[in-house]
Order: C-alpha cells, then sequence, then structure tokens
C-alpha cells in the first residue's frame, strides 16, 4: 500500500512539470540551482554571465512557474553536441525530471541533425539507464580543449565519458 501512495505521489509530482527552452528570466534561477550542485563538485560552476550568453541552450523544468531543474546543449560539430549541466532541486530528485529535461535535449539535437549526444558525467547509472553507454575521454579532444583545460579537477577527472546515438530527431533505437 506504501508503494502505491508513493507512485502516486511521484506521478502527481511531475504530471504538472513543464520542459521548455529557458528564457532570459530563468538565467538567475538556472545559476541558483546550478551553483548548488558546483560548490558539491558535481558540475562545474558557471558564472552568470556565461549563463545568459547562453541561455538558448538552456532547457528548464518548471512547475507551477518555479524552474526546478535545467540543462544545457553545447555543439561541438555538426553531428557531435554534449548534454551538459544537467540539475535538478533537491526536492524533485529521483522524480523523472532529469530524464525529462535529457531526452528535451536529444529530441532538440536530433531535430538539427546531431548524430551523437554525449555527456561527462558523476552519475554513469542514471545515463545507463537512458541508454548511454560509457566510452574513453580521448573520444572527445574538442571538449578537452575547449573546456577541461579551465577545470579545476584537469589532472584528476573523475567524470566518466558516455555517448549515445541519436535519430534524426528522434531518440535512437536504445529508447
Amino acid at each position: 500500500m506504501e508503494k502505491i501512495a508513493e507512485t502516486r505521489q511521484r506521478s502527481m509530482i511531475t504530471t504538472d512539470i513543464t520542459i521548455r527552452t529557458a528564457r532570459l528570466a530563468d538565467a538567475e534561477a538556472i545559476g541558483g540551482i546550478t551553483s548548488l550542485y558546483a560548490e558539491k563538485g558535481y558540475i562545474l560552476k558557471r558564472a552568470p554571465e556565461n549563463i545568459i550568453e547562453n541561455i538558448r541552450n538552456f532547457f528548464v523544468a518548471e512547475q507551477n512557474g518555479s524552474v526546478i531543474g535545467s540543462c544545457a546543449i553545447s555543439f561541438f560539430t555538426l553531428h557531435l553536441a554534449e548534454i551538459r549541466t544537467l540539475a535538478v532541486i533537491d526536492t524533485f530528485k529521483r522524480r523523472g525530471v532529469g530524464s525529462m529535461l535529457v531526452r528535451k535535449a536529444e529530441e532538440v539535437l536530433g531535430e538539427e541533425g546531431v548524430t551523437t549526444a554525449f555527456v561527462l558525467t558523476l552519475s554513469p547509472d542514471f545515463f545507463l539507464s537512458l541508454g548511454y553507454r560509457e566510452v574513453s575521454k580521448e573520444m572527445f579532444p574538442q571538449k578537452i580543449w575547449r573546456d577541461c583545460t579551465n577545470c579545476p579537477k584537469l589532472m584528476a577527472c573523475d567524470e566518466i565519458a558516455m555517448i549515445k546515438e541519436l535519430d534524426g530527431g528522434t531518440v535512437g533505437s536504445s529508447q
């Protein structure tokens, strides 16, 4: 009976969540959520100016007008892009919000003709559940030169590289 109540509560919480492209007005909320993750060492800290500059590459999860999570995409080639800066406020963790954000990012990447999405993560099980597979970080020299050279973890990176093949606007068969 307790399990049924928990399932109902979880579905009630996620049914009124909207995933959308971020707007400039969301930048402060995105910064607040992502800075909590950065303080714990889960993601790199993003300067407010960086969030504003890249706002159209962010997606937000919103409930009742409040931003409860976000993620971003970053293009590396015509066919390769990163899903990054995934963060969800604590009260909505493990309720499907992160998955919803990643699926939206994958959908947009597919619409753009991107065939491969990659992540660098400390949560490989989460991405495995979404169809990603582990690969070597050396597959992404563009990422290393563009972002990793400024990372405090450069010489002792603990993130795991993972990829997923996307299929022309829809998520591939590993859905």
